[in-house]
């Protein structure tokens, strides 16, 4: 009878731990912040109101899961299950997009389409790359299609491509964040060399 009752509770105890189950991973979310380099511009090339539109992005770009590659297997994309951006790709650049114009001075006012006023100029934009390259070393590439129209006098003023790759401190999500913003700056500080010499 001991024997009996032995043998169940041992198979009970295995029973038990064959259930138990790791933790899951814990979500780790993580912003944007481009920081401005250099001054701001004098007199904005501008003269008027530039509305920034929501930018657009395709497939896993447009996600909130960070976009990463290997650098082995460049064409192949692949998304984080853990790590994602607090907010759509999509609307982060828009926001810091506008955050860097004002503070740059390139129009007498920037604004986001939601405050429903009459722009002059009309900025639009998509994301053709954003996401983290592993390999080594680690980098970032960003790929910003970025058109600007006059809106009264219904005209293209520019349209162009901005790419940057850089290399990352380290190989995790957090050094390649910053790599980002870092990147995002420097595609940024070219739009707004371009704008000036409209």
């Amino acid at each position: 009878m001991k024997t009996t009752r032995l043998f169940f509770g041992a198979l009970f105890v295995m029973l038990l731990a064959s259930c138990a189950q790791p933790p899951v991973p814990q979500d780790h979310f993580y912003r944007l912040h481009v920081q401005m380099s250099g001054k701001a511009l004098a007199n904005p090339p501008l003269a008027g109101t530039l509305e920034v539109a929501r930018l657009l992005a395709d497939g896993l770009t447009a996600g909130r899961p960070i976009v990463y590659s290997e650098a082995a297997r460049p064409l192949e994309a692949n998304e984080y299950h853990y790590h994602f951006w607090t907010d759509s790709p999509t609307v982060m650049l828009r926001d810091e997009l506008v955050s860097y114009l004002r503070q740059a001075g390139v129009a007498k006012t920037v604004i986001t389409p939601e405050m429903r006023l009459e722009p002059d100029f009309i900025l639009t934009g998509k994301i053709k790359r954003l996401e983290q390259v592993r390999g080594t070393p680690s980098k970032v590439v960003i790929a910003l299609e970025i058109a600007l129209r006059d809106r009264r006098e219904d005209r293209l003023l520019l349209v162009k491509t901005y790419r940057t790759e850089g290399e990352t401190a380290g190989a995790d999500i957090a050094a390649a964040v910053s790599g980002i913003n870092l990147g995002l700056g420097k595609i940024f500080a070219a739009f707004v060399a371009d704008i000036s010499r409209i």
